[in-house]
């Protein structure tokens, strides 16, 4: 098992819910956690922005990994949209098991 957690982030909780939901539905994470709502500071064309984002965190495989990510390029409404994998080193078993089981 080769599990990752994907550290993402939305415009609004709407987004969020249907990036989620997309990723579900297509096997590509077996859930996705919804923390909203976050602060954010970061330059963007030149000039210090600050807004409030929604984080999602999908658990997944690093086979589904890049198919996750094209999926959420295509429905998500910003230019770059923040996606990043992380890999885990350990934990329960039988939920790392569980991750790989609902995904593809």
């Amino acid at each position: 098992m080769d599990i990752r957690l994907v550290y993402m982030t939305a415009g609004s909780p709407e987004e969020a819910r249907h990036i989620g939901k997309t990723l579900v539905a297509a096997r590509l994470a077996a859930c996705v956690n919804m923390i909203t709502p976050m602060e954010s500071i970061y330059r963007w064309d030149g000039e210090i922005q600050q807004d409030t984002e929604v984080v999602l965190i999908a658990k997944t495989t690093s086979r589904c990994l890049p198919e996750l990510v094209e999926t959420v390029k295509s429905v998500h409404s910003y230019d770059c949209p923040c996606i990043v994998g992380v890999p885990v080193s350990g934990g329960n078993s039988d939920f790392l098991q569980w991750i790989a089981s609902e995904t593809k």
